[in-house]
């Protein structure tokens, strides 16, 4: 779905969904002479921050990787899991209980000590919550039930998390999940506002005074200008530090806001960007200018999560009585031989040359190449090669006509004509989901290019549920280790199970939701595969699974292009790949001249 990359959660809940950085209007140097000429990075998000209270926000657009910790830490490189928060853990035997030891002197940004009352007051009153509706219950949720992890205080430094079953995920979990401070927050989730609702809620909104908004992570928020920067200082209570200085070693970062991919490039061009994401379509540009430029272009391989075509499958009715989709359009996406014969429509490889340059990967399925849980079309996963003459031929057979202009009509004689839902900020989307229309047209089916913002994106999938056909990503960071992490998007309960989502959080039954046969195999495969620990096994349950979609197609894999970074040389170590962002290991860079 929603190509972001975030961290703790670093959705993609891209929906991995992906958040670049990128450089706006203020040029650094005057922002170093304001900042009394210290070390400083300058990054830019595409978009504004939509709230700075970790456990509400579902935008890819946020700071919190900079100013939170969770209890661990993951290593981008080696994918193992380190200490962060917690110096160790323990598992006991049945795998049915962990314990986490903090390690000590841990301090709020603010100067508070952070103990264990914070991480069960994090998990108890918030994520577990249900009067929160943060997307990170589902992270906690054991199967497809209401069951889910006790938490308790053995002591100041010492967590134990019980399970009524073995769960696999859940350290990963624990690395990607932020501890929130108890001290500021607890009176807001125990109080009410006039409509019965949390105070928690509205709590460290983006017009909150940064100095209330209390840290735990490398940086803390110094100002926010909307729709210009975020500025972050580094935490004089973090607890990372070398033998002799404290960490991170970068003491500001300024957080530029631009939604211009055409001003991206040429801030950096001039100078005046740190780093860039680079596209395909400038690669080639950049790479000539490595040298002159002082930078390097690192590759990170194939990008992480799944690009994607997806139908609105959803057959409910809104409050007012009326469907969230119009019924005609609703009988085609439902039916699943006209989802195959698009499929067959989609000429990838064009894709591939003409937007991506050559630079990416066809895509088979959500699981990416890179992930041991992957499962290759030689090792029997159906694809759908590009065959237009096939794709007629099915449409045919399914009980569509095409009349005298080779338009595509459907047996009541209704022109086939959906919309093509597409964010404004990424052109290479754009550019994609253009070939898509012209590759429909080819055989018969009209579709309209519907471009707007992410912002209104995520309204359209995740709670309006007004849309037809959506053409973007989804990408959640650690996916390639733990599959478990796509149920987000694949589960029929997930927070961002865009192609048939049912009733919100908190919300009462949608009236005429329906959860097909095969939904309900893949809720039973993801619930099998978050207690399974032998690794064999995982693997055969994450197989059945990428069958069901490349079967059933609720969404058909495109083109995942490789994952580009340009990095200024005097920023070190860098230490790139796809699976997470850029400066993922930020405690350890340094400015290595002036």
């Amino acid at each position: 779905m929603i190509a972001a990359v975030i961290r703790p959660l670093n959705l993609v809940i891209g929906l991995l969904l992906c958040c670049c950085f990128l450089l706006t209007s203020c040029h650094p140097t005057q922002m170093k002479s304001k900042a009394s000429q210290v070390d400083q990075l300058v990054l830019v998000s595409l978009n504004d921050p939509t709230t700075f209270n970790f456990a509400i926000n579902d935008s890819p657009y946020s700071v919190f990787s900079l100013i939170y910790k969770g209890l661990l830490d993951e290593n981008i490189i080696t994918t193992k899991l380190e200490p962060a928060l917690a110096e160790s853990w323990s598992i006991s035997a049945d795998q049915k209980r962990i314990i986490f030891t903090l390690k000590t002197g841990l301090k709020w940004s603010d100067g508070e000590p952070l103990t264990a009352d914070d991480v069960v007051f994090t998990y108890r009153d918030i994520y577990l919550n249900k009067k929160i509706p943060t997307l990170y219950r589902d992270f906690l949720r054991i199967g497809n039930t209401e069951t889910f992890p006790s938490v308790q205080k053995l002591d100041d430094l010492r967590v134990e998390f019980t399970f009524v079953e073995p769960f696999a995920p859940f350290l990963r979990y624990a690395e990607k999940l932020a501890i929130l401070p108890d001290h500021a927050l607890r009176a807001s989730v125990l109080s009410n506002d006039a409509n019965g609702n949390p105070q928690f809620l509205s709590m460290w909104g983006t017009n909150t005074d940064p100095q209330k908004i209390i840290c735990n992570g490398p940086y803390q928020i110094e100002s926010y200008t909307p729709a210009e920067r975020v500025i972050l200082r580094r935490n004089p209570y973090y607890w990372r530090k070398d033998q002799r200085h404290p960490q991170p070693y970068i003491q500001r970062i300024v957080w530029q806001i631009i939604s211009s991919t055409e001003n991206q490039l040429v801030r950096f061009r001039s100078g005046e960007l740190d780093t860039l994401n680079v596209t395909p379509a400038v690669f080639g540009l950049l790479k000539k200018e490595e040298k002159r430029g002082k930078f390097i272009i690192y590759n990170g391989g194939p990008t992480a999560g799944f690009s994607l075509m997806g139908f609105n499958l959803n057959r409910a009715i809104n409050s007012k009585g009326k469907p969230f989709i119009d019924p005609i359009k609703s009988r085609w996406f439902n039916n699943l031989v006209f989802r195959q014969a698009v499929a067959y429509a989609i000429d990838r490889n064009r894709i591939k040359t003409n937007i991506y340059r050559g630079l990416g990967e066809i895509q088979h399925s959500p699981i990416a190449v890179q992930s041991p849980y992957y499962l290759s079309p030689a090792a029997g996963l159906k694809v759908y090669d590009y065959n237009p003459q096939r794709a007629r031929q099915m449409l045919l057979e399914a009980g569509f006509r095409y009349n005298s202009q080779k338009e595509l009509l459907d047996q009541d004689g209704n022109r086939v004509q959906f919309n093509l839902l597409v964010k404004s900020e990424d052109q290479s989307r754009i550019d994609a989901a253009v070939q898509i229309q012209q590759d429909l047209s080819q055989i018969g089916i009209k579709a309209d290019m519907q471009v707007v913002s992410f912002n209104i994106v995520l309204q359209k999938l995740l709670s309006r549920r007004d849309w037809d056909c959506y053409v973007g990503a989804f990408g959640v960071d650690g996916a390639d280790v733990e599959p478990n992490l796509l149920s987000l998007f694949w589960t029929s309960q997930g927070s961002f199970h865009q192609f048939n989502q049912g009733a919100l959080p908190g919300k009462p039954p949608l009236q005429g939701w329906v959860v097909s046969e095969w939904e309900r195999e893949i809720d039973s495969l993801f619930s099998a595969g978050f207690k399974e620990l032998d690794q064999s096994k995982r693997k055969a349950i994450y197989d059945k699974f990428q069958q069901i979609v490349a079967e059933q197609l609720p969404i058909f894999c495109l083109v995942n292009p490789i994952s580009f970074e340009a990095v200024r040389e005097r920023v070190n170590p860098i230490k790139f790949s796809a699976l997470g962002e850029t400066l993922w290991n930020i405690d350890e860079l340094k400015i290595t001249e002036k």
